[in-house]
């Protein structure tokens, strides 16, 4: 890596797990009753959240995966959205919730949430991570969402920066130095 920095904790492994938590029920109770969930985790920073995300709910689920990029190596979107992988399973006709790491500008959400209704889901809902509204460029909200954050570029718990600190297990503010 070209840039030297340091990362502060934001937030901690324990307050994300006991965030997570609460975020299940209420996705428990808005699908209560729905034979199978379709999860679809944007990649690649969702992955730690998805993980730990359908662990705690108590119906089946369906994990499917969809990789959008705006950023590249950069810490700043290119607010041009790019689908690198698509789904592998048909989304018709049935209950989907869509897992992002972190909504910033909104361009990628607002992208996927298009194309993906194109393909006529029967219902369709979003969970974030981390929300940063003061970075919003697109009329978009999560259903719902873990912690909203100031504009801080951030990494951990999935989230990375030119493919490193993906496996800390918080998030963590990102100084260059």
């Amino acid at each position: 890596m070209s840039r030297d920095y340091v990362i502060d904790q934001m937030i901690s492994a324990k307050t994300i797990d006991a965030r997570i938590e609460e975020l299940a029920q209420d996705i428990r109770s808005a699908f209560g009753g729905t034979e199978k969930l379709v999860v679809v985790g944007l990649l690649r920073g969702s992955f730690v959240f998805i993980a730990d995300l359908v662990r705690e709910l108590d119906f089946d689920v369906e994990v499917d995966f969809l990789e959008a990029s705006s950023y590249g190596g950069s810490t700043e979107s290119s607010r041009e959205v790019r689908i690198l992988k698509d789904l592998r399973g048909e989304i018709g006709g049935r209950d989907v919730l869509v897992v992002e790491d972190i909504v910033d500008t909104g361009f990628t959400l607002s992208h996927v949430v298009r194309l993906l209704r194109s393909r006529n889901p029967r219902r369709l809902e979003t969970i974030a991570l981390l929300d940063k509204p003061s970075r919003r460029e697109v009329d978009i909200k999560a259903t719902w969402t873990g912690f909203e954050i100031p504009d801080e570029f951030v990494v951990g718990y999935g989230i990375d920066y030119a493919q490193h600190n993906r496996n800390l297990p918080f998030i963590g503010k990102v100084r260059f130095s």
